[in-house]
């Protein structure tokens, strides 16, 4: 992918950073995990429907990120969900050979250098814990075997934009300036990113967030 196509995404990743620090009181760590060149897939637990935007925002460089296709093609959004490089993704039910073509794309983004973002639980949580991994992370792994960089947020849950009582976006907002902390962990090479190590290093990173939005130390 050419400078024309990743300098909107810089700039748009600038003023993303400038959106979630005016709405949330946030606490980044680990940034330096991941790394300044090369292909990287950062993993992540799901809280709201503004995760990506936070993550994406919190990351040093430019993000590629996987997302459903209902959601990609919302009316007035997709635009702007072209605009940054999103990968919309269904399942095989809904559309037979989505998923592989949405492979395809992450395979193309990281064999250019670029970092995409997955959030394995494939669906955001409906009571704020950590649910299992599925097999995407696996998927992506055999086909490019890039270095995972453990992520996970906390103080989303609870926000207009997450399932905690009632469904996300069905309810008025209640909260300003929340606390939200994303917590990077060190990464993992491709051979030791096995399911479930990964999902403990987020669940592990998780708790270590949590802490800090509960107690603000």
């Amino acid at each position: 992918m050419g400078w024309a196509c990743r300098s909107p995404r810089r700039a748009l990743r600038r003023l993303v950073f400038l959106l979630i620090h005016l709405l949330y009181r946030l606490r980044f760590r680990g940034r330096r995990h991941l790394p300044a060149h090369g292909p990287a897939l950062v993993v992540c637990n799901h809280v709201s429907f503004v995760d990506a935007l936070v993550v994406g925002g919190g990351c040093p460089r430019p993000v590629r990120f996987l997302m459903d296709r209902p959601i990609y093609e919302s009316p007035g959004l997709h635009w702007l969900f072209r605009l940054v490089g999103a990968i919309p993704v269904d399942s095989e039910r809904r559309d037979p050979g989505g998923l592989r073509r949405a492979l395809d794309q992450v395979s193309q983004a990281l064999r250019a250098g670029e970092v995409v973002m997955l959030f394995p639980e494939g669906r955001l949580t409906p009571d704020g814990e950590v649910h299992a991994f599925r097999r995407g992370l696996e998927l992506i792994l055999a086909r490019d075997p890039v270095p995972v960089v453990p992520a996970a947020l906390a103080g989303l849950w609870g926000s207009w934009t997450s399932h905690r009582g009632g469904r996300a976006l069905a309810k008025w907002p209640r909260r300003f300036r929340a606390r939200v902390a994303l917590y990077f962990g060190e990464p993992l090479a491709a051979e030791a990113a096995r399911r479930d190590r990964v999902e403990a290093r987020v669940r592990a990173l998780k708790a270590e967030a949590d802490a800090w939005v509960v107690g603000g130390s």
